[in-house]
């Protein structure tokens, strides 16, 4: 068990720490108000599809990017487009998928991975949330945050979702050691629904990333199964774990998690049957091993045990009230964009997570935040922006 947590860990840590750093470098280097204007609306869906497509972010990696355009204004449709989309894909992974299934299935995965990106996103967007027009002047609008706030954003994204990523991480080495490696050939001999349900219920919570999973594919194809579910396989794998699901559900909420869901499952299932009625067979799928990253794999992992270890530490000492902070000066701010209970719950674990807050009350009726620390006002209101929400001009209180 130890040792398939620790084979999870070491795959997943080198995205996950690069999708960080891409959603800090976008935070950082792109215009305030860019990701608000350009992936809003149904045009911004196709945007943020077309943006993802190509790039090598798969499964856990593509979270924090993805939390993080949502963070930075992105729309709820845009922000699930480019989920459901950029984990299928890649360069890397498109080209292992072409060397190992052939060019006809790469191709066949690419276009998939933008039509369910398209269906998810529009359908996200039409039940989810618009994109949040943040709190910038007009001579502003241009501004760049910088890259000290670009990495305190990425420190931010990551502490949002981590203890879903600790979840994903223990349950994916979990299916690895009690799931026969058998079972699923089995199904050969039913129908092809009964094919796709099985690849399905193995896919959906365990961690696989798009370049990885590959080989996975090829063998469920090698062993018996049809072309089709290695292409289920390819689709609902890397774009879906329990760490994946437990961020959609936190950042965007219950519906649009079963919009996320519901085209993922509907729509491979759909491409799959597509797919082995043109295409039956695959001739030469070739078997691989999907090699470790050496010692970038040992740094990062050893970066994000850390990390989570902090992450946890600072839970526990809030939660135990230990190592409380003099109480400096007290602010009030007004905040836009809660629209339920756990949006404010949401924004009140994020300001009593901050190393310069000592207390946070979050008050949805009145929309707005009062905070008792050492905190700057221009800080608590990156702090309120990075957790997705626009506030107002922070005023002191007694």
């Amino acid at each position: 068990m130890l040792a398939a947590m620790t084979s999870v860990m070491n795959d997943l840590s080198p995205w996950l720490i690069l999708g960080a750093i891409v959603s800090g470098l976008m935070h950082a280097l792109l215009p305030a108000q860019f990701i608000a204007k350009q992936l809003s609306g149904v045009g911004g869906v196709f945007k943020s599809v077309v943006f993802g497509v190509p790039l090598p972010l798969c499964s856990c990696g593509v979270i924090p990017a993805g939390v993080g355009l949502k963070k930075d204004g992105a729309s709820d449709g845009s922000a699930i487009g480019f989920l459901i989309s950029t984990p299928q894909t890649g360069v890397d992974s498109v080209l292992v998928s072409a060397g190992m299934l052939g060019w006809p299935f790469a191709l066949f995965k690419i276009a998939a991975a933008a039509v369910l990106g398209v269906v998810g996103g529009l359908i996200a967007h039409g039940v989810g949330e618009p994109a949040a027009e943040q709190r910038h002047s007009v001579d502003g609008a241009s501004d760049r945050p910088g890259l000290v706030e670009g990495f305190w954003h990425a420190v931010q994204v990551l502490r949002s979702i981590w203890v879903w990523l600790a979840v994903g991480i223990v349950a994916s080495g979990a299916i690895m050691v009690w799931v026969p490696a058998g079972e699923l050939t089995a199904l050969s001999q039913r129908s092809p629904l009964a094919v796709y349900g099985g690849v399905l219920l193995l896919s959906i919570p365990l961690y696989v990333c798009a370049t990885a999973s590959v080989p996975i594919a090829a063998a469920l194809v090698a062993g018996g199964l049809p072309a089709g579910s290695a292409l289920v396989f390819l689709i609902a794998g890397p774009a879906t774990n329990l760490a994946t699901i437990g961020a959609v559900a936190r950042t965007f909420g219950r519906p649009v998690l079963v919009v996320y869901l519901s085209t993922l499952i509907v729509g491979s299932i759909i491409l799959g049957m597509s797919f082995d009625s043109i295409i039956p067979t695959l001739d030469g799928v070739a078997g691989h091993h999907h090699e470790q990253y050496g010692w970038i794999t040992l740094a990062s992992s050893a970066v994000l045990v850390l990390v989570f270890l902090f992450f946890a530490v600072e839970a526990l000492r809030i939660r135990l009230g230990l190592g409380a902070k003099t109480v400096n000066e007290g602010w009030k701010v007004s905040v836009d964009g809660m629209t339920c209970g756990g949006c404010s719950s949401r924004l009140e674990r994020v300001l009593n997570a901050h190393d310069e807050i000592n207390h946070a009350q979050v008050d949805l009726d009145a929309a707005s935040a009062k905070v008792d620390g050492s905190i700057a006002p221009a800080t608590l209101e990156q702090v309120i922006i990075a957790a997705g929400f626009e506030p107002g001009q922070p005023e002191a209180v007694g």
